[in-house]
């Protein structure tokens, strides 16, 4: 069997500086068994399936597997799955494109050179226990007078965040790969202007310690998660940009705006393989 396949870089107009995600497009024959199989074959930290509606108002359905499980929802494979799709002709049938996945019917929208989703409802909220807090400090080397505050902003793939007190403390994070075990944890800082520059307002980090554990280059999930706290507490504006990918080489830029009620995060999308895949 040959499929379409894309590669296609998120979070960045630099070539090669955002965070790659490899689409397989018309993939409904596809067994679970064979997607998780390709997903981990690719090892990229997410690959997505690209299938037909079965909600009479999405215009596209999608699967999003990691290397070592499947994901109800995530970010920049919602933003690259979008930009395969009507890239290949697919044409929505309101003013907004809808995908469903497993997180239900997620709004994406383009403006300008960027695209943009929806943040989905969180399914977990509030602040950490203590108990979760502690085994996230051990997991990033940090002491509580390290964080400012911790929240809970699940939006499918587990995120704990915690919020630094600047640029400077997240870029010097040094994970525990260990401890982190079968935790998601981000952390977000401020940017100061005379110091760190206009480029973004804060910056941010992912680590997921599944496997070996991994730093996430540009995560849409975790910003999402962060917009919808920060925002809601009035410790960011409603409109913002925030840095992402720093440390390991890359220059992501994510943009969060609120907008009649929903917040949206948007980043560019560019194409950078294509070709086919054979299965």
């Amino acid at each position: 069997m040959d499929l379409t396949f894309r590669q296609v870089d998120v979070f960045s107009a630099e070539p090669f500086q955002g965070n790659p995600l490899a689409v397989i497009v018309g993939a409904d024959e596809l067994s679970d068994a064979q997607m998780a199989q390709v997903a981990n074959w690719t090892n990229l930290s997410e690959t997505t399936f690209l299938l037909k509606p079965t909600h009479p108002d999405a215009d596209y359905r999608v699967r999003i597997f990691t290397p070592q499980s499947e994901l109800p929802f995530a970010g920049h494979p919602t933003l690259g799955t979008a930009f395969v799709w009507q890239s290949l002709g697919g044409t929505p049938k309101s003013d907004v494109m809808i995908q469903e996945c497993g997180a239900g019917l997620i709004p994406v929208r383009g403006q300008a050179d960027l695209l943009f989703f929806a943040a989905p409802p969180r399914r977990l909220t509030g602040p950490v226990g203590q108990n979760d807090l502690a085994r996230a400090l051990t997991g990033l080397r940090l002491a509580s007078e390290d964080v400012l505050d911790a929240q809970w902003v699940d939006n499918g793939p587990g995120w704990m965040v915690l919020r630094l007190r600047s640029r400077r403390d997240v870029l010097a994070v040094q994970p525990d790969w260990q401890a982190l075990k079968g935790q998601s944890l981000g952390v977000v800082g401020a940017w100061d202007s005379v110091r760190d520059g206009t480029g973004a307002q804060f910056e941010v980090r992912a680590f997921v310690g599944g496997g070996q554990g991994w730093e996430d280059p540009v995560t849409g999930s975790l910003n999402a998660g962060i917009a919808q706290w920060l925002i809601e507490s009035g410790i960011a504006p409603a409109k913002y940009v925030a840095s992402q990918g720093a440390v390991l080489g890359r220059a992501g830029r994510i943009f969060v705006e609120k907008d009649s009620g929903d917040i949206w995060i948007g980043g560019n999308v560019v194409a950078r393989i294509a070709g086919t895949i054979t299965l």
